[in-house]
């Protein structure tokens, strides 16, 4: 069995919780240490794109989770205990969803936009 960080189990309960904020803040942290490493910078930018969308921040969402697809897909299919396929697959779905001609919402507006699926993530060795 393989240990991971802690800040990296913490970042899969703060996800599943839909407090993204704090998964960029966990993931940063990880991420400065290795700044080459494109995995946390990854799903890093993934839970900063479903922060943005969860305050009318649409183009940073959409800018954010294509940098995300980007930096994962050289890391599936599995990496680190996480199914990257589900995971591009969530990337892919979110982005067929957030709409393409608007920039910003307010944020009483935000309701009014499609909402994204959810998405649990799962350590699997």
């Amino acid at each position: 069995m393989e240990f991971y960080p802690p800040e990296y189990y913490e970042f899969f309960i703060c996800f599943n919780e839909g407090d993204y904020y704090t998964c960029h803040d966990l993931l940063e942290d990880m991420w400065m240490e290795e700044k080459g490493n494109l995995f946390f910078k990854g799903l890093l930018q993934m839970s900063v794109a479903l922060y943005h969308y969860s305050y009318g921040n649409i183009k940073g969402a959409r800018v954010m989770m294509q940098t995300a697809n980007d930096y994962l897909q050289g890391y599936r299919p599995k990496h680190w205990g996480l199914d990257l396929e589900k995971v591009i697959t969530y990337i892919e779905a979110c982005q067929a969803l957030i709409p393409s001609s608007i920039d910003r919402v307010t944020y009483e507006e935000v309701d009014n936009l499609p909402e994204l699926p959810r998405l649990f993530l799962y350590l699997e060795e």
